[in-house]
Formats: C-alpha cells, structure tokens, sequence
C-alpha cells in the first residue's frame, strides 16, 4: 500500500484523538470531510489501521500495579504455544517473543501486589515453565503510539 504525507497526517491525528471528525482532521490535512473517509476507509481496509480505542487509565479502574514479567519455557517453545498460553491470561496486556535468556516478555496489569503474586503463581503453573523474573512499574513517564507522529 502507498501511504503519502496526507495519510500520515491523517494517521497522526486519528493517533491524537480518535474522535476527532473527518471534517477536523480534513482542516488539519488540506482536504475535505468526503476525502478524508474515503482515506480512513482505505486505511482500514488495508490494515494499516487495525481499529479504533479510547485510552484508559487502569488505575482509575482500580488496576494500580502494573509490571513486566520474563516467562522461560523449559526446551524450545513456539510462539503459537505462548500466545495460547498467556493470552489466555486476562490480566495479560501484551507480550511478546524476545531474544536472550526468556522465551517472553509479558505486560499484566493487577489490582495489586497480591493479585500480581497470583497471576504470577498461575504463569509458573503452566506446563514447562521453568521460571520467572519479575519487574514492577513504579511509575510511567512517559508513552507513544507504536507509530511516532510524522
């Protein structure tokens, strides 16, 4: 897919707010409303943009303790496998495959500290997990959108 400055305009906008109109965002692009659509629409289509969210504060939901944690597998130990095995956890926010000494990496978001030892009691549970390695976040300083703004 061809994606032009007007895409990447339209994208950084949509990255700011994802409520914002196609009017707004056609004043911020140079182009009207109708063409702005027509640009979110072939966007989705495309994939380029995967969706639409509202960004919330866990802790403002009662979710305060957030903290990354290294899961090693005994033996080899294929995505698929992680993915099943950690998706499954609803505290999980992300994860991912990661080089060096952890088969993953896994974002959770818990109420608290004890919640945190129970999500991490149920991840040593698992069939061939072998280990832990646990870091709590004592404060965000910041966050981007997975694409920076142009």
């Amino acid at each position: 897919m061809d994606v032009d400055d007007i895409d990447r305009g339209i994208v950084t906008a949509l990255q700011r707010d994802a409520r914002a109109t196609f009017a707004e965002i056609g004043a911020e692009v140079g182009l009207s409303a109708p063409a702005v659509k027509r640009r979110v629409d072939r966007l989705v289509a495309a994939g380029a943009i995967r969706g639409f969210t509202a960004v919330v504060d866990p802790a403002a939901l009662g979710w305060s303790t957030e903290a990354y944690v290294e899961v090693s597998y005994s033996g080899v130990v294929s995505p698929r496998r992680l993915t099943q095995d950690l998706g499954a956890l609803p505290e999980a926010v992300s994860a991912w495959t990661v080089s060096g000494a952890p088969d993953a990496v896994l974002q959770v978001q818990t109420r608290d500290v004890r919640h945190l030892e129970e999500v991490l009691q149920r991840i040593r549970g698992l069939p061939d997990v072998t280990g832990t390695q646990t870091e709590i976040v004592l404060s965000r300083l910041f966050q981007r959108a997975a694409v920076p703004p142009v």
